[in-house]
């Protein structure tokens, strides 16, 4: 699909990082690539944002930012103490349809998890598909999540929350594989697809985006660390999950 949201189980587990290893590799192949992100918070006007770490993880697309407040807050939160307007699910899917007119893939970055409201209304980024389906897209669900203790939970929850608005989630993508992963770790990397109802597409080892990474090393990294269907060549076992012994 042309159009793919790129939701994660709650803050700081590897959104962004995901976003531009899925971008750098369909820039690789040649495809045309915009990133949206709907609502960045926490930055301040001439500040970097997350689109400017996708380019400088991922090499020159196009860009686009519907709103930005400096509090790192939740949207709808940052929105009203900043007497800025708030992002609406509709302004979300007429920008990505917008940019899916001359664009092979456009990523939308979502603030967050699933569930982080918007505006005062509680809207969501779970609202876009449905936004997006009445001006006749259709889109694709990544969901980042991450590898240890607890995110089986936030993960069936927020599978959960896909499917109750009948929105297909594509799969998972571990944002942070820990170099030395404990046991809980890798038994999740059998057990997060199981409670998700969709297949694990990858990980990305920890640090991928430090101070040290830049496009090639990125495109490296993603297309051993990512399955066919994100571009890359994985199909696991994940080299770091050795055969658990009972």
């Amino acid at each position: 699909m042309t159009i793919m949201l790129v939701t994660g189980t709650g803050t700081e587990i590897g959104k962004t990082v995901v976003t531009a290893a899925v971008a750098s590799l369909a820039l690789g192949a040649g495809r045309r690539v915009a990133v949206l992100k709907p609502a960045q918070t926490g930055v301040a006007p001439d500040e970097s944002g997350d689109v400017d770490e996708v380019v400088r993880l991922a090499g020159e697309l196009t860009t686009s930012e519907l709103g930005r407040y400096p509090e790192p807050l939740a949207p709808a939160t940052a929105a009203a103490r900043s007497g800025l307007p708030p992002v609406s699910p509709e302004q979300v899917a007429e920008e990505a349809a917008r940019l899916a007119l001359d664009h092979d893939l456009v990523l939308v970055e979502g603030a967050g998890g699933l569930l982080v409201r918007y505006d005062e209304q509680g809207s969501t980024l779970a609202e876009v598909p449905a936004a997006l389906a009445a001006l006749g897209h259709a889109c694709s669900v990544l969901l980042v999540t991450t590898a240890g203790l607890g995110t089986l939970n936030t993960t069936a929850l927020t599978a959960e929350a896909l499917r109750a608005r009948g929105v297909p989630l594509l799969g998972l993508v571990i944002g942070a594989w820990p170099a030395e992963p404990d046991l809980a770790a890798r038994c999740n990397l059998a057990d997060l697809p199981v409670v998700a109802g969709a297949p694990l597409l990858g990980a990305l080892p920890a640090g991928s985006a430090g101070d040290g990474a830049d496009r090639v090393s990125l495109r490296t990294t993603a297309r051993s660390c990512l399955a066919p269907a994100l571009g890359g060549v994985w199909e696991g076992p994940l080299p770091a999950s050795p055969v658990l012994s009972r």
